[in-house]
């Protein structure tokens, strides 16, 4: 009887952790050298910067910024978001003004979605796609499935060893297996599941990210001693990528930080 619950748990185990190791054995990405990473960093933009740390959202939280702080947008402490003056410089600002619409004031988390879904954050993430330094989403997603199929192949595991121990047991009916030879075989997925876990913290956390590996080099030398250079001759430009990397919590004025991200609605 307590075969029954044993083998599928077996067969859900093995499928899973070989369809996590299966992706990651596929995955072309590779790191890349202390030398790449700086040729790298000193070509990508700071929209670029910004998705490698924090993917789309942290795209439109740095170009309504930029926009504030040119004059063209007003970012309220209230969640509203209102046009000052509609002169976009690029293809982003350009879908910025479009998402806020005709009578030129919105909510900014509305303005946000649409603008982190538009065409411009997604040729963003393409190109950096191709380069090799971000993570492509059918990839990203495709992973992410493949460690959650493990999480449910090892709580499946768990809930047929409760079965197995229970109807076996709660009639004095053991089938000749005691629990503790139960948890014996039951520990086989068991420890296959949650190994191929704990091996993906290392090994495939890092493709979960928006940033490959190589993407990662990429902004750890942006903080390198050549990104102080350049901080010391223009702190404007240094403040923004401080804001790329580190999000909204590094924004210096407190008003413009409070706007980019308001009090939720209770």
């Amino acid at each position: 009887m307590w075969l029954v619950f044993l083998v599928p748990a077996c067969l859900v185990a093995v499928v899973a952790c070989a369809r996590l190791c299966r992706i990651v054995a596929a995955d072309p990405g590779g790191p890349v050298t202390g030398r790449q990473a700086v040729v790298h960093a000193g070509r990508i933009g700071l929209f670029e910067t910004a998705y490698l740390a924090g993917g789309p959202e942290r795209v439109v939280d740095l170009a309504l910024l930029l926009m504030a702080r040119r004059g063209r947008l007003h970012l309220a402490h209230t969640g509203w978001t209102t046009v000052v003056r509609p002169a976009a410089r690029n293809a982003l600002e350009d879908e910025v003004f479009a998402a806020v619409g005709p009578e030129g004031q919105c909510p900014t988390a509305e303005l946000r979605r649409a603008v982190a879904e538009g065409a411009a954050v997604q040729e963003i993430a393409a190109r950096l796609a191709r380069a090799g330094l971000a993570v492509p989403a059918q990839v990203r997603e495709r992973t992410a499935a493949a460690v959650r199929s493990v999480w449910y192949a090892l709580w499946l595991t768990v809930a047929c060893l409760g079965l197995a121990l229970g109807t076996g047991y709660a009639h004095g009916t053991g089938h000749g297996r005691s629990p503790a030879a139960l948890a014996a075989w039951f520990g086989l997925p068991l420890i296959l599941t949650s190994g191929t876990l704990l091996m993906s913290r290392i090994d495939v956390y890092p493709y979960t990210r928006w940033a490959a590996p190589a993407g990662q080099e990429v902004l750890r030398a942006l903080g390198g001693p050549a990104a102080l250079n350049r901080a010391a001759d223009d702190p404007w430009h240094a403040s923004l990528t401080e804001v790329a990397i580190g999000g909204t919590a590094a924004v210096r004025d407190p008003r413009l930080r409070a706007a980019l991200r308001p009090p939720r609605a209770v």
